[in-house]
């Protein structure tokens, strides 16, 4: 009798064994992407998934996750669940997820089918090609929980229309185009290790617990469907990440600076995650600085402590990124409260509740920076002069959010922060040391960059006007807007027949 194949030797008859050597072009022509960032490849037959999983098998558990996730989805919407959550304001935490969030899945989708065929080395190419699959199903569960809200909210009818024009939203866009405009190595750095392995517990595991605190449990599914993908893509962003460093001693200064870069990028795009936590949910299980300090401070410092011995440090700018937890949610809702008028969600002062709340969560900060701040906006909107900023904000060129944070590591959190670099006799503004530093190391790379603020300047997103940029983004009057009252309100009703 023939002798059965155990788990390993399957694995790499369905794996290695694929793979062939090109005759009628070089290999270094088929594979031209793989050479051009200086990464040196010694040895493919190295790469190690820890998973070992087989075509057949993640079709398998992908199915009955698929069943279990969709069965739930089915009660919630029989149940009108939707009637449950804590409160409706709950809702723009979905709208800020399924527009910033959902279209950076398919995205990375995308990314990951193209690094299947970049990749020359069998393993990598199939593990690339299931995360690739992953990424498009975690875009497909989103879209589909949240359709069950679309119809009975507004806000949540054109992501992917949105998420390629709206101004809030080219920071998370930006990021996920910096990294698929890069070579492979580049991109799995980035997104397999800088997002998924070090910062993207904060992202799934406080917002899912924030949805069960809320009431939201056809959201807590689709999370947990999507955490144990989660589980072999930060495996293999910390796989990659050994495999590089571990083929030729070139290659560590190379991937060190991808993760300096990629690092303060993401930890940028979370900046809206943070106000989402701590302001958007009206029962939050955790702060931002608590699953800061949870989710990085304990656990990426844990984490390079063992790369060490590979010879990485931790990245760039940490130290700063860590001081400003007590601030970066805070600063991320200001701005937004100033520039709600163009955003597809409501975003009402805190109340007192959540204030307290606020106060009980950073001792240190709230009550003395941020509290009369709030109690004065709050001052006006009673007399009827509700705060705007009319004018558009300076963007930075780099992470592209508007530039309200402060010098929380230099001891003045008042003080707005910012750093100029010339290029080409022009001059280009950033928020910060980590953003000046990533444009100045690759300034041909941000200097042309798709600036919303610049474009609407440009009359290049529908109009002079407000409403005429509103239609641009395909808002609707109800989806947000929050300027009740105004001469601009009443002309974009108008042009909707309202």
């Amino acid at each position: 009798m023939a002798k059965k194949l155990n788990m390993r030797k399957r694995y790499e008859l369905l794996t290695r064994g694929l793979g062939w050597e090109p005759t009628y072009q070089p290999r270094e022509k088929v594979f031209s992407n793989e050479t051009y960032e200086g990464i040196k490849i010694t040895d493919w037959s190295k790469w190690e998934d820890p998973f070992r999983l087989t075509v057949d098998a993640y079709w398998k558990y992908q199915a009955e996750k698929d069943k279990k996730l969709y069965a739930v989805m089915d009660s919630f919407a029989q149940n009108n669940a939707h009637m449950n959550v804590t409160d409706a304001s709950y809702i723009n935490a979905l709208k800020l997820f399924i527009q910033g969030v959902t279209p950076l899945e398919y995205q990375a989708h995308r990314g990951f089918a193209r690094l299947a065929r970049q990749f020359s080395g069998e393993g990598a190419q199939i593990a690339c090609q299931m995360q690739s699959i992953d990424e498009l199903r975690h875009a497909q569960t989103q879209i589909h929980t949240i359709s069950h809200y679309n119809k009975h909210f507004s806000g949540l009818h054109d992501p992917f229309h949105m998420h390629d024009r709206v101004w809030y939203l080219s920071v998370p866009k930006s990021y996920f185009d910096d990294a698929k405009s890069a070579g492979p190595f580049e991109f799995i750095t980035s997104v397999s290790f800088a997002f998924e392995y070090v910062l993207t517990n904060l992202l799934f595991v406080p917002f899912m617990s924030g949805a069960a605190f809320n009431g939201d449990m056809a959201t807590v599914t689709f999370g947990f469907s999507a955490q144990s993908d989660e589980s072999r893509h930060m495996t293999l962003g910390l796989e990659i990440i050994k495999f590089l460093v571990e083929q030729h001693e070139d290659n560590l200064p190379i991937v060190q600076g991808w993760i300096d870069k990629h690092f303060w990028r993401a930890y940028r795009v979370l900046a809206l995650v943070s106000m989402m936590q701590d302001y958007m949910l009206p029962e939050s299980p955790m702060s931002w600085k608590e699953a800061w300090e949870i989710y990085f401070v304990e656990n990426a410092g844990a984490l390079f402590n063992d790369l060490g011995r590979y010879g990485l440090r931790m990245p760039k700018f940490h130290e700063q990124a860590t001081a400003e937890a007590e601030h970066l949610s805070h600063q991320v809702f200001s701005i937004f409260y100033n520039y709600v008028h163009a955003a597809a969600f409501n975003l009402g002062l805190p109340t007192e509740k959540k204030m307290d709340w606020l106060s009980e969560k950073y001792p240190e900060t709230f009550d003395k920076y941020y509290r009369p701040r709030y109690e004065m906006w709050a001052q006006m909107a009673k007399e009827g002069k509700r705060f705007f900023n009319m004018g558009l904000p300076q963007l930075c060129q780099v992470c592209q959010i508007p530039m309200g944070f402060t010098e929380v590591s230099n001891g003045d959190p008042m003080q707005i922060a910012y750093r100029a670099s010339e290029y080409n006799g022009e001059k280009f503004h950033t928020c910060s040391d980590g953003c000046k530093h990533i444009f100045d190391n690759e300034p041909e790379k941000y200097a042309n960059a798709w600036l919303p603020v610049h474009q609407i300047f440009q009359g290049n997103c529908g109009g002079a006007e407000i409403p005429d940029v509103l239609n641009w983004y395909h808002f609707k009057p109800e989806d947000g807007g929050d300027y009740a009252g105004s001469a601009d309100e009443a002309r974009w009703k108008a042009m909707h027949g309202e």
